[in-house]
């Protein structure tokens, strides 16, 4: 069995899709469908702008999806088939439901859109932070958390592989649980993110976003869609739209996702998007699995040839 997979944020880079944009018309097609949606010219920030531009939330969250999306339409056009379960981390999730046929693209780049803008508008900036803690089981995480909670607000945002979890809160809160867990013998890397995201401070940003969601026609998934809330699949449209809205102040249980479909019989993984980010996750997290990565044309026709 087979799932695919789509990264978030974090992801991006200048020039990403570009090659599929210039050799499959049904990349070009989401490329310029996507800007009538934004009513803007995001692909010349895609292939042209700088980073910094482009790693602005409100510019990363739709730019991401979209070449993922692109890349994912490419390989539709190849004669790939279907898969078995689609997921995605983070934003990542809305492309997954683009794939599943659960949302239209114009409706899905809106939704990244506006998800970003009152994410960004709902901490001011330098306020909050997040970083990567590696090598230190969850529980010490966790500890680590407590323990500077007298700080400020610091949670767990992502269980991304047993070997790798994001911490996510207030700056202060945040830096003193960086030093808790590097004294346990972790390493840490801050995120370059200007949003604490997936923790109790995007509360208010959700439920600004749930009426947003409301308004949103979304259907029933075709495939099912392994979702980052519940790690668990879905396919009915008032689940996935209840799942979107906690996903923004709840935890991406990445981990728990991976392992879900694994023991639902996924074998094959691929990765479809602007870099590899998840590919190294997974073979972290569960082993015996194969894992492709889908990022430039050539990766395109060696996945054709594998499968």
């Amino acid at each position: 069995m087979i799932a695919f997979v789509f990264p978030g944020q974090g992801s991006q880079v200048v020039g990403m899709a570009y090659d599929f944009y210039k050799e499959f018309p049904q990349s070009a097609d989401v490329f310029h469908s996507a800007e009538t949606a934004l009513r803007q010219n995001i692909a010349e920030i895609i292939f042209h702008g700088t980073q910094e531009e482009l790693d602005k939330t409100q510019i990363t969250q739709p730019a991401v999806l979209i070449a993922s999306f692109a890349i994912y339409k490419a390989l539709e056009s190849m004669g790939i088939k279907a898969p078995n379960f689609v997921a995605g981390h983070s934003l990542g999730e809305y492309t997954a439901l683009l794939v599943a046929g659960a949302i239209e693209l114009f409706q899905a780049v809106r939704l990244a859109h506006i998800r970003a803008t009152l994410m960004q508008n709902a901490v001011p900036e330098g306020e909050g932070s997040m970083v990567a803690i590696l090598k230190l089981d969850i529980e010490r995480v966790k500890k680590a958390c407590e323990d500077a909670s007298s700080y400020g607000l610091v949670e767990v945002a992502n269980y991304n592989s047993p070997e790798q979890f994001v911490i996510s809160g207030q700056r202060k809160a945040v830096e003193v649980a960086k030093e808790n867990a590097i004294k346990m013998g972790a390493k840490a890397i801050e995120l370059k993110v200007s949003v604490p995201s997936h923790c109790s401070l995007m509360k208010d940003a959700a439920n600004a976003f749930r009426l947003k969601l409301a308004q949103t026609p979304i259907q029933n998934s075709r495939i099912r869609v392994v979702q980052n809330y519940t790690a668990k699949a879905h396919t009915m449209a008032h689940e996935i739209r209840e799942n979107l809205y906690k996903q923004l102040f709840s935890p991406v249980l990445w981990l728990q996702s991976v392992e879900f479909m694994v023991s639902n019989g996924v074998d094959t993984f691929v990765e479809i998007g602007p870099k590899p980010v998840l590919s190294k996750l997974i073979q972290q997290t569960v082993k015996d699995v194969r894992v492709f990565s889908v990022c430039k044309v050539e990766d395109a026709k060696a996945l054709i040839d594998a499968l």
